[in-house]
């Protein structure tokens, strides 16, 4: 493959440029706020931080502006900006057990311990357009936080931490235990992957995976081109705390907290020569987006198979594919020139009709 570097046409070049901050910029609206993405369309920003691999939601927001709502764009802008970033500390290792809930739900079970909420979610709403216009969205705000904060806690109040509706599987022995290594986690960022890779791996690389991707691929195993139909045994949203070691005092300080969603899945038994067992999958990305986290929990699973039969068990086919800003950057490298190529192409092409033409 050859290119052909683009010359002249320098003013055509930027007047592409200021054409398109002129679209992106509207012709009559007020131009969006930071904080008007960051709190609106917060979907849309949490998948930015994921797909980019970055917690920054002022950041996130700033690059779901500037890409004019292109999540692929936007995600690889924030990851171009991490590659710039110092790399301070290094938080302690995180367990998603002291999680700040705001959303907690199963599918295995009716009553789970400490007992399931709804949150904020889409799941219970009619998918119709809104066509009405609000008519006082102030006023509608304040009714909504009237009735959402003024009521009373629960029965015994909040737990401060929710049991594992996975532990209650576990204490019957009906979970297959998931095998771990005492070794470092594998860190995607800073080493080139090799097959096959360990968990930790595949896990940071399926986290900022773009969610489409991986939900095709999850869905591919779920309709029948895998082995693996999965029950919900537990998803949760919230914030979870993050430790750091200071370098100078030795203490460990609680730096902040991210918004995550865990999800963790069980799937059909089969321990061929063994006691059967459900078989466990985990996924946990950054922000609220629960179709990301159950696909990761599902391809978890498919990527521990021992003898892979669909393109959602292959490791390299999953983890070469899934990230969103690689394959983007593939399919737009095709705008371009590839003259010399196809020239090539025409010319063999032409030979080829004159050979058939001679022959005929």
């Amino acid at each position: 493959m050859s290119y052909v570097a683009v010359q002249g046409g320098r003013d055509a070049i930027e007047r592409a440029c200021e054409s398109y901050e002129h679209r992106r910029s509207g012709r009559t609206s007020a131009p969006l706020e930071l904080d008007q993405i960051r709190e609106q369309l917060h979907l849309a920003v949490d998948r930015v931080m994921g797909e980019g691999g970055l917690y920054a939601p002022e950041h996130a927001s700033l690059a779901f502006r500037q890409a004019a709502g292109d999540t692929f764009e936007a995600a690889f802008l924030l990851r171009a900006h991490r590659a710039t970033l110092p790399r301070i500390a290094q938080s302690e290792v995180c367990s998603t057990g002291p999680m700040r809930v705001i959303r907690r739900i199963s599918s295995a079970f009716k009553e789970v311990p400490g007992g399931q909420i709804l949150g904020p979610t889409s799941d219970y709403i009619l998918r119709l357009l809104e066509l009405d216009p609000l008519e006082d969205p102030v006023e509608r705000r304040n009714h909504l936080r009237e009735r959402l904060f003024s009521g009373k806690e629960p029965e015994g109040g909040i737990p401060d931490e929710f049991p594992r509706v996975v532990e209650l599987l576990r204490r019957e022995g009906l979970v297959q235990a998931v095998s771990t290594t005492s070794e470092e986690p594998f860190d995607i960022t800073r080493r080139s992957m090799l097959y096959p890779a360990p968990r930790s791996a595949r896990l940071q690389s399926m986290a900022r995976a773009e969610t489409g991707a991986l939900l095709f691929l999850a869905y591919s195993s779920m309709r029948g081109y895998g082995d693996i139909h999965p029950t919900l045994a537990e998803l949760r949203v919230g914030y979870v705390p993050l430790t750091v070691t200071n370098p100078v005092t030795g203490r460990t300080f609680v730096a902040g907290e991210v918004l995550v969603t865990e999800a963790e899945v069980v799937s059909r038994f089969s321990e061929p020569g063994g006691e059967p067992r459900f078989h466990l999958g985990c996924g946990m990305c950054f922000g609220h987006n629960e179709l990301k986290a159950i696909s990761m929990g599902v391809l978890d699973r498919c990527l521990r198979s021992t003898a892979p039969s669909c393109p959602a068990e292959d490791q390299e086919f999953v983890l070469y594919h899934a990230d969103g800003i690689e394959s983007m950057g593939f399919a737009n490298h095709w705008k371009l020139p590839h003259y010399v190529d196809f020239l090539s192409d025409l010319d063999r092409l032409r030979k080829a009709r004159e050979v058939a033409h001679a022959r005929a």
